[in-house]
């Protein structure tokens, strides 16, 4: 078994941060090219940008120094608030990731004493000549 956490920032109801949007930002800083990050990312450069300008709108800050392509494929670079943005998202990940796994570590042992003292092996968990009840 395994816990999967997925952290979004929501305003209003609607998340305008989660992990593809972290993942379009560390495409942008490494490639420094929004059209570049959104292909690697096998997205289309148009939903890249509703990502960006989401977010943008969400903090009320420029994430992104945009610059035309053209001849010269200047592209995009984050800016200061966009690099700290993307270092607390991951620092936040880490710190959910970190807190759930000790509740789910103890869910864990709550379930396996849960399993020896109340519960009723199937399948593979079955002993050995009482087959498993089919479902």
């Amino acid at each position: 078994m395994e816990l999967k956490v997925r952290v979004y920032v929501l305003q209003d109801g609607q998340r305008f941060m989660g992990i593809g949007v972290y993942w379009l930002l560390c495409a942008v800083r490494d490639t420094g090219s929004l059209r570049k990050a959104a292909l690697s990312l096998e997205l289309s450069y148009t939903k890249a940008l509703r990502m960006i300008s989401g977010l943008e709108d969400g903090f009320g800050c420029r994430i992104l120094d945009r610059r035309r392509g053209g001849q010269s494929r200047e592209g995009a670079t984050l800016t200061a608030f966009g690099a700290e943005v993307l270092r607390l998202y991951g620092e936040l990940m880490k710190a959910a990731e970190d807190k759930v796994s000790l509740v789910y570590d103890d869910f864990i042992k709550k379930i396996e004493k849960a399993k020896q003292e109340t519960g009723e092996p199937v399948g593979k968990q079955a002993q050995e000549g009482t087959p498993a009840v089919p479902r």
